[in-house]
C-alpha cells in the first residue's frame, strides 16, 4: 500500500488486494495488516462477487477465522462485532450496486475509490449512537441504526 493524499492507506496495485484476500482466506494475514482499510477491501471483494447474504457470511466467517488465528476472543466489549460487519456490508453492497457497474479489473483503484468515499472509521457513528453501537447487543447481533437509518 502507498500513502494517500487524504491520510488513508491506499492500495498501490491490484496484486496487493488479491494477496490480501488470499491471506484473509487462508488465515495467514498478519494481525498488523488486518486494518480497517483491509476489512473494507475484503468486503468489497466479496460484495463484488456474491449476493448480499453470501458476501456477509463469507466476510463474517473470515473475520472470525482471522480473529481466532490472532488469539482475539469475542467478548461483550471486544472482538468480532456483528452490527459493524453487517453495517459495512450493507453500505458496500449498496455502493457496488450503484457505483461499481463498470468498475473494471483494477482492484487497487476500486478499493481506493471505496476508501475515499466510505473509509472514515467513524462512519457507523453517523448512523448509531456510541452507546448503542458499543453495546453487547450490537456486538452479538444486528441492531438497526438509531439516529440515522441506512438508505
Amino acid at each position: 500500500m502507498t500513502a494517500p493524499a487524504a491520510g488513508l492507506p491506499r492500495f498501490g496495485h491490484s496484486e496487493d488486494v488479491v494477496r490480501l484476500v488470499k491471506r484473509f482466506e487462508d488465515g495467514t494475514l498478519p494481525k498488523a495488516e488486518w486494518t480497517h482499510q483491509a476489512h473494507l477491501a475484503v468486503a468489497l471483494w466479496y460484495a463484488s462477487r456474491l449476493p448480499f447474504e453470501a458476501a456477509l457470511a463469507a466476510v463474517r466467517e473470515g473475520i472470525q477465522r482471522v480473529n481466532v488465528a490472532h488469539g482475539v476472543v469475542t467478548t461483550p466489549t471486544g472482538g468480532y462485532h456483528e452490527t459493524i460487519t453487517r453495517f459495512y456490508m450493507r453500505v458496500i453492497c449498496h455502493y457496488v450496486a450503484e457505483q461499481e457497474v463498470a468498475a473494471g479489473r483494477d482492484w487497487s483503484a476500486r478499493v481506493n475509490r471505496l476508501l475515499e468515499r466510505y473509509g472514515a472509521k467513524d462512519l457507523p457513528l453517523r448512523h448509531y449512537t456510541k452507546d448503542l453501537l458499543m453495546s453487547a447487543e450490537a456486538r452479538f447481533g444486528w441492531v438497526e441504526p438509531d439516529p440515522l437509518p441506512l438508505a
